[in-house]
């Protein structure tokens, strides 16, 4: 049987690798489940995934790029008149509202860093990436203060499943942004 040529095949395991995690967490996410969820070989996901380590990585780095446009889009960060507290924690507004499987799907990788080391300098990608992104509005260390806050927010909802409150959140925020750097 000649071997059908399949560009997109990878993206699909990807994919199917999320919609896994997001329907069963990661105690689901096998091969075997990958590969049947992504209507392929069992064969094809080992080949371009020869761990399942390996198409975590892969997934979680597809969600960071999610991310990373989702905050892109909103267009505050680059406009240095933008109310910086506000334009947070409407995009974590945005980003908790309605269904929250991505979040979840996001943050079930994420923190499956701590015990899978090849996660982690992904893990450690978007949270610097959105650290760098902070920072073109205020310092470093303010940037990454802003990260841990706004990671501690979402795992409180997610967690506590307490409504998201956007009033709280900017002004917690705005605690964390000198008086002298532009808001």
């Amino acid at each position: 049987m000649a071997r059908r040529y399949d560009p997109e095949r990878r993206q699909r395991i990807i994919d199917a690798a999320i919609r896994v995690v997001g329907a069963t967490g990661l105690a689901g996410l096998t091969h075997r489940s990958v590969a049947a969820e992504a209507d392929v070989p069992l064969g094809s996901t080992t080949y371009h995934f020869s761990t399942l380590d390996d198409l975590m990585v892969a997934a979680l780095r597809q969600a960071n790029e999610g991310f990373a446009k989702a905050i892109a889009a909103r267009g505050g960060l680059s406009d240095p008149l933008a109310d910086l507290p506000a334009e947070l924690a409407g995009w974590l507004g945005e980003w908790l509202a309605g269904d929250r499987t991505g979040v979840e799907l996001e943050y079930e990788l994420y923190l499956a860093a701590l015990r899978r080391p090849a996660l982690r300098p992904v893990a450690a990608e978007w949270a610097d990436d959105l650290a760098t992104l902070l920072a073109r509005r205020t310092d470093p260390a303010t940037a990454r203060a802003l990260v841990a806050l706004m990671d501690g927010i979402c795992l409180q909802v997610l967690l506590t499943d307490a409504p998201y409150d956007e009033r709280y959140a900017r002004e917690m925020l705005a605690r964390l942004i000198p008086p002298s750097a532009p808001r």
